[in-house]
């Protein structure tokens, strides 16, 4: 059995937190895709070409730590290129059709990736809530960014990824918005296992 989940959204709405709940809870498999692009982002910050270091990709490349700040922009910046895109295309539409069921997030999954997902959801909140949350992440882990500049960063991506021309951040026109902003990470997760399960 295929039962796909797309599960898209701006930076730190909770789309990965949400999506791996949804997988466990299920028993579907997961993908960040966005660990695809941070992948090939990290080769880039190493000196390495994008589209060579997407097409050259392996598991491998997504252990470490991805989650830096640095990494992040890079990935931005990485994945507006339409052959970094299609080289990691027919990779995440396999993973997207195995049996079992899968769970992609991302920020094209609804709309490019997986245009026929049985379920499509879009996780937002403002951008000053998910600055708050992505600041004190980066806190946690000892990074010194001031909320300004973490505010200033999330801004400059969601502009980056909405108005970019391939495969930009926006719903799917069936998806199904989930505003995170006043919601627990166990609303959260409740609201979207309930959409999941009105479709099966």
């Amino acid at each position: 059995m295929t039962f796909t989940v797309a599960i898209d959204g701006p930076a730190a709405a909770g789309k990965g937190t949400i999506s791996k709940a949804v997988a466990a809870h299920f028993g579907f498999a997961h993908l960040d895709t966005g660990l695809l692009y941070r992948a090939v982002g990290a080769k880039v910050l190493a000196g390495g070409d994008p589209v060579v270091a997407a097409k050259a990709l392996t598991p491998a490349d997504m252990e470490g730590d991805l989650r830096t700040p640095e990494v992040a922009q890079a990935a931005s910046r990485v994945a507006v290129l339409p052959d970094v895109r299609a080289a990691l295309v027919a990779f995440q539409r396999s993973f997207a059709v195995q049996d079992g069921g899968a769970v992609l997030d991302g920020r094209d999954i609804g709309t490019v990736i997986c245009p026929e997902a049985q379920v499509k959801l879009f996780v937002t909140a403002s951008a000053d809530v998910r600055a708050e949350r992505r600041f004190l992440e980066l806190s946690e882990k000892g990074l010194s960014d001031t909320r300004e500049q973490v505010l200033a960063d999330v801004v400059a991506r969601d502009k980056r990824d909405s108005e970019r021309a391939e495969a930009p951040l926006k719903p799917a026109a069936d998806a199904v918005i989930i505003d995170t902003s006043d919601l627990s990470i166990a609303e959260a997760v409740a609201r979207a296992v309930q959409e999941i399960e009105n479709r099966r």
